[in-house]
């Protein structure tokens, strides 16, 4: 056989393993290897043909599958250098000079890298995913006061139609003490059409009711977070690190801190709490810079640094204009930067930005980044989410995808954060609740002053037990939670309330300068 020959056969065989067997009239070995090549071949079709995206996802988050995976993937790849290998030394002519012997190992040495570079890093990735799951994820044995009860695989949503998700982000890690988050959000989200609800609360809402049904409903007068002194330490933001602190044992959780922290939104937007996500912002922008940054649309001038109470002016800032591309540092700022903010424009920036990075973290992005992503991952994002449940949260966040988002800023032009007024917080929320329910996918209708028809009405699954009433009022006043009101928020009637359920995020982020 001619030495070009040989060449072009071990090539073929390493693209069709078997056949430069054949070729070489080693039959048995060359049937058996092209079989198995073959089977292997027609299975991968098959499953990329009766597979669907929500199965491909639930891969992506059970740890022993992907263990598996990892292995095989590998493994597979040494088999077929192996094949390569074994098809060169079959063909290569006994008579080859030295030259042709060394262009012969480097062809062999080529194929092989091709060969196994791509599987050895999808095998790299399952593992680097594996330990995400397991890191980030809850376990079915981690304790908690507020998780939902009867969850199991079959019944993920324990027979509710709504599952509410609290967004935190601030400084600190799982079972921290001593953070207090900066943003805080819950995601109300229907699980039978992904129709979600946006609500922002304050991080200076004060006078906040804990659900009667509680432990802490107990450990505070009438059930109220509010006490004597520095209104700063009982403001909903100081939670996380205060309550822990005053009752320590009270709750029986790994993280009593998000624990304390659910009960108190709970109360506060009168909806129970079923599970909670912190984003530790120390490590956002490294996230950020690991996806290649984001684009987003700036409206007005935002501060970097800065601080009002101490007359330190910002250092510099992030110009208006649209598609702005911000590496990491300069989307925490976006995101966080509060010299002459309200507190809405920058629950709004948070929004956006939260809306920037699911957008365009896009496949080919994710993958090629991927081992960055994951890796900042594990530092900044912590959650009481069952890993058992993620199938479920794969299931109903493709449905997000294709539903209908809404949102309110619950902020100073439409609530007194030092003294709010409990029952029009619940009655906005049952309201815009019931209108998700009953919104197309593809848009919702606007509230009036944050309720349909001027009425607001109960969701089936939406009211926290024993939550009707307004706490009793207590004599604290915010130092910091006056914000001027913001012009993004729309007036609907004649004493220019806003109508916080009217904007979605699309249209809270699309470009639109102020001045």
């Amino acid at each position: 056989m001619s030495f070009p020959l040989a060449l072009g056969l071990t090539v073929i065989g390493t693209l069709i393993p078997g056949t430069g067997f054949l070729a070489a009239g080693r039959r048995l070995l060359g049937s058996v290897v092209l079989s198995i090549f073959v089977l292997l071949l027609l299975a991968c079709g098959y499953y990329a043909l009766t597979t669907d995206l929500s199965s491909v996802m639930h891969l992506a988050v059970s740890p022993d599958r992907l263990r598996l995976v990892s292995i095989l993937l590998p493994a597979v790849g040494v088999a077929w250098v192996c094949v390569t290998l074994g098809t060169w030394r079959t063909l290569q002519p006994l008579k080859a000079n030295t030259l042709q012997r060394l262009a012969g190992s480097a062809l062999v040495t080529g194929l092989a890298i091709a060969i196994l570079m791509p599987l050895a890093i999808g095998g790299r990735y399952a593992s680097v995913q594996k330990s995400v799951v397991e890191n980030v994820f809850a376990s079915s044995d981690s304790r908690s006061e507020t998780r939902p009860k009867g969850v199991t695989r079959e019944d993920p949503w324990a027979g509710q139609e709504r599952v509410n998700v609290l967004l935190l982000g601030g400084d600190g890690g799982k079972g921290r003490i001593g953070i207090r988050p900066d943003s805080l959000q819950v995601a109300s989200i229907d699980t039978r059409t992904g129709n979600t609800v946006l609500f922002s609360l304050p991080r200076n809402l004060q006078k906040i009711p804990f659900p009667p049904d509680s432990p802490l409903a107990d450990a505070y007068p009438d059930g109220v977070y509010a006490g004597e002194g520095d209104p700063l330490e009982w403001m909903l933001n100081s939670i996380y690190e205060n309550v822990p602190a005053q009752h320590p044992g009270l709750l029986k959780s790994d993280n009593p801190g998000a624990d304390a922290t659910k009960f108190a939104v709970s109360g506060a937007l009168g909806i129970r709490i079923d599970y909670y996500v912190l984003i530790n912002l120390q490590g956002f922008a490294e996230l950020i810079n690991a996806l290649g940054g984001i684009t987003v649309n700036i409206n007005e001038p935002v501060p970097i640094g800065g601080s009002e109470d101490s007359g330190v002016p910002p250092h510099d800032w992030l110009e208006p204009g649209p598609n702005k591309h911000l590496d990491g540092y300069h989307a925490l700022w976006f995101a966080r930067g509060r010299y002459g903010s309200s507190d809405y424009d920058r629950m709004k920036r948070q929004r956006c930005t939260m809306k920037a990075i699911i957008e365009q973290a896009n496949p080919a992005k994710v993958l090629t980044r991927y081992e960055a992503i994951a890796q900042s991952s594990k530092k900044i994002v912590f959650t009481d989410i069952p890993s058992e449940l993620l199938p479920a949260f794969v299931d109903l966040s493709l449905k997000v995808q294709k539903a209908s988002v809404r949102s309110i800023a619950f902020t100073n032009e439409i609530i007194d954060s030092s003294d709010p007024d409990y029952e029009q917080i619940h009655s906005m929320v049952q309201a815009a609740i019931k209108a998700s329910e009953q919104a197309a996918p593809s848009k919702s209708p606007r509230l009036t002053n944050g309720q349909p028809n001027g009425k607001p009405q109960a969701s089936k699954n939406g009211d926290a037990p024993g939550q009707t009433s307004a706490p009793d009022e207590a004599d604290q006043t915010s130092d910091e939670g006056s914000s001027s009101g913001s012009e993004a928020a729309a007036s609907s009637d004649e004493d220019s309330t806003p109508d916080p359920a009217g904007e979605s995020l699309e249209e809270a982020c699309a470009y639109s300068p102020k001045h």
